[in-house]
């Protein structure tokens, strides 16, 4: 038995959360052979075939960019010289980035609270020949911001690109929000981008190549979010403050942009919001290419819009969510 076949017939037998998280592990060869398998007729005794169906359609997404970390469309040289600093990079997305950009040639620091993942993280990037550094930090506090950009400045003789990536969220309905909740998000998402941007300020005004603010929202912080109005709010917030920022930086070479991912099945949140809740299948047929994306989606973006590449990019909104909100306004 080929280990497609090996790989498929678990699938069958198990529920949609536990196919998905195996999918997530598996190499490109083997999810688009599974998705094959899945797809042929007979061979879904135990999976309904409309979740058959489906659970192949992600396996062929995730199929899709599988391997690209080992493929990357950027020269090694894309952003060498830089300097960049990510909040939350200890995991996840802003992990991801982190690695990109290492990749491209560029020196990271990142930034975080859980300081055993970020040590991990750290071995991680190193490992692979990345020139980087790890510090813990509360973006809630201004003080421990200002402290990681100075020191990261410090460190490497310039701060040059800065992501904010660090963000909380949970579901409650708003009703049921109690004030200390709204607050935590507001603090983390929205004050926590405003700290990084001040505190980076001074370093991306002096960067020879041009300072790049980069901080990661949602176009549900435009369209509203039942259920997660702090996080909503937050984002859109903070989507009217870099737009503001492109403004009033742009003429100190300053270019600050946003990006809206959508459900990127491969990061916790979206395993643990609507995977594990049952939810995966429904979350990627709300987009228009019915699948769920990768953190890699997110980290090429974000390497485009940090590069010269994207030198005459600012105050910009890019969307990476497979067509999610367009889909949402056509429907």
């Amino acid at each position: 038995m080929c280990h497609a076949a090996r790989l498929a017939e678990p699938i069958r037998e198990s529920t949609m959360r536990d196919a998905f998280g195996l999918a997530r592990l598996c190499s490109r060869r083997t999810l688009s052979c599974a998705a094959r398998t899945l797809g042929a007729p007979g061979c879904r005794p135990s999976l309904e075939g409309r979740h058959a169906a489906a659970l192949a359609r992600a396996l062929r997404g995730l199929a899709t960019g599988a391997n690209a970390r080992e493929a990357t469309m950027f020269t090694p040289d894309t952003l060498a010289g830089r300097t960049a600093l990510i909040t939350g990079g200890g995991s996840g997305i802003g992990l991801e980035i982190a690695t990109a950009y290492a990749r491209v040639g560029a020196a990271v620091t990142i930034v975080g609270r859980n300081e055993a993942r970020l040590d991990e993280a750290l071995k991680t990037l190193t490992a692979a020949g990345g020139k980087a550094a790890a510090l813990k930090c509360d973006v809630r506090h201004y003080d421990e911001v200002k402290r990681a950009v100075e020191a990261t400045a410090l460190r490497f003789g310039s701060l040059d690109v800065l992501v904010n990536n660090a963000a909380g969220n949970f579901v409650c309905p708003t009703a049921d929000l109690s004030p200390n909740g709204w607050r935590t998000v507001i603090d983390i998402d929205l004050n926590g981008t405003f700290h990084g941007c001040h505190a980076a300020y001074p370093h991306l005004k002096a960067s020879r190549h041009g300072g790049s603010i980069i901080s990661i929202i949602t176009m549900l912080g435009v369209s509203g979010w039942p259920g997660a109005a702090h996080a909503a709010a937050a984002k859109g917030g903070i989507l009217s403050l870099s737009r503001t920022l492109a403004v009033e930086w742009g003429g100190d070479g300053i270019r600050v942009n946003t990006i809206s991912p959508g459900p990127i099945g491969d990061t916790e949140g979206v395993q643990r919001m609507y995977i594990d809740k049952g939810k995966g299948e429904l979350e990627a047929r709300k987009t228009a290419l019915g699948r769920f994306g990768r953190k890699t989606d997110i980290a090429n973006a974000a390497v485009y819009l940090a590069s010269d590449l994207a030198g005459y990019v600012t105050g910009e909104n890019l969307i990476v969510d497979g067509g999610r909100w367009l889909k949402y306004v056509a429907t």
